[in-house]
Parts: structure tokens; C-alpha cells; sequence
């Protein structure tokens, strides 16, 4: 952090926004919220961090990591690849759900600005699609468009169903019947 202190102070900053942020939101996280409430001086803080997005950056970055490691299935690949996908798809709405209802819109307008988050996911769901193909259990398709599709149907869905507060039980029930529909369009 060039030139900036990195120390229990900084983790105890994040800790803080990251606790004010799944109790009401990121809008009611500010430097001087902050800073009262650690009863630190400004010089504290900004000895550690430009500003206050800086912050909600590693915030953010974390949650992230967390939904990342979401993407895994107790299901063999090799024998169930469309079972495999949804038992995917359903870990990652699962895990990712309350981290999102947590942290609310930032989390969904922080998704669309991260290019790294992006190109995570989007090449796992590529490198998903191209295992598809060449098992013959999809079409030959563009698995660069189908992936930044799914991308978009996947984010899309966890951010409606999060905002509309459905129960995770329904968001899955919804889930997986969607995915079903889409993957008849696409098998082989």
C-alpha cells in the first residue's frame, strides 16, 4: 500500500465497515463513522487508507474471495455434468446469498466494476462450457458468448431474488428450474 501503515489498526478499520456494512448497508459507512467509533483521529486512518472506498475495496475484495471458493460440487463432473453445473450454480447462490444481501447494491454495482471478479467467473464458466462440448453433452457453441451469458443470468438471478427477499429454498427452487429449461437448450 504505498507508503501506507498495514497494521491490527488497518484490520480493525476493515473489521468495523465490514460489521457496519452487514448490519445497514455501505451507505452509512463513512471516515468519520469510522473514526468515532474506534475513537481514532483522522491521522490514524488516513495513515492506512486514501479514503474510505479504499476500505470498502478490501471489503468487497474479501467477500469475493469467499463467493470464488463457492464454486465446487460434490457431483462427478464426468458423470452428471449437467447435475454437476447445478449442484455449482446452486453452492454459489447458497454461499454468496447472504454476502450479497449483506452487502446489498454495492455488492452488485462493486461486481460490475471489478474486471478481475469478472474475468474469474466468467472463465470458470468457459472452462465449464468447453468440458461440456467436448464430452458431447452441449452444442457446438460460442463459449465465450454463452459464458458472458450465463455470467449474466447467474448474477442477474441472485441480484433479483436478493432484492425481492425470496427464501433461499424458493431462489434455488427458481434456480435450478431456470437452469433446467437452459441446459435443454444447449445439450447435444
Amino acid at each position: 500500500m504505498d507508503g501506507l501503515i498495514y497494521d491490527s489498526i488497518s484490520e480493525e478499520i476493515i473489521a468495523l465497515a465490514e460489521r457496519i456494512a452487514t448490519e445497514s448497508g455501505t451507505k452509512d459507512i463513512n471516515v468519520r463513522r469510522i473514526i468515532k467509533e474506534l475513537n481514532v483521529t483522522n491521522r490514524v486512518f488516513y495513515n492506512r487508507f486514501h479514503n474510505i472506498d479504499e476500505v470498502l475495496e478490501i471489503v468487497y475484495t474479501r467477500a469475493a474471495q469467499n463467493m470464488h471458493e463457492s464454486f465446487s460440487s460434490t457431483k462427478d463432473i464426468n458423470t452428471d455434468f449437467f447435475g454437476y453445473v447445478t449442484d455449482v450454480c446452486v453452492n454459489v447462490l447458497l454461499n454468496t446469498y447472504d454476502i450479497k444481501n449483506r452487502f446489498s447494491q454495492y455488492m452488485f454495482e462493486f461486481d460490475s466494476y471489478t474486471a478481475s471478479n469478472f474475468a474469474w467467473w466468467k472463465d470458470k464458466i468457459e472452462q465449464l462450457i468447453d468440458f461440456g462440448k467436448k464430452e458431447g453433452k452441449i452444442k457446438d457453441v460460442d463459449s465465450n458468448m454463452l459464458s458472458y451469458s450465463l455470467w449474466c443470468f447467474l448474477r442477474g438471478f441472485n441480484a433479483d431474488a436478493v432484492n425481492r427477499g425470496l427464501s433461499k429454498d424458493e431462489a434455488i427452487k427458481k434456480l435450478t428450474f431456470g437452469l433446467s429449461c437452459l441446459f435443454e437448450g444447449i445439450k447435444k
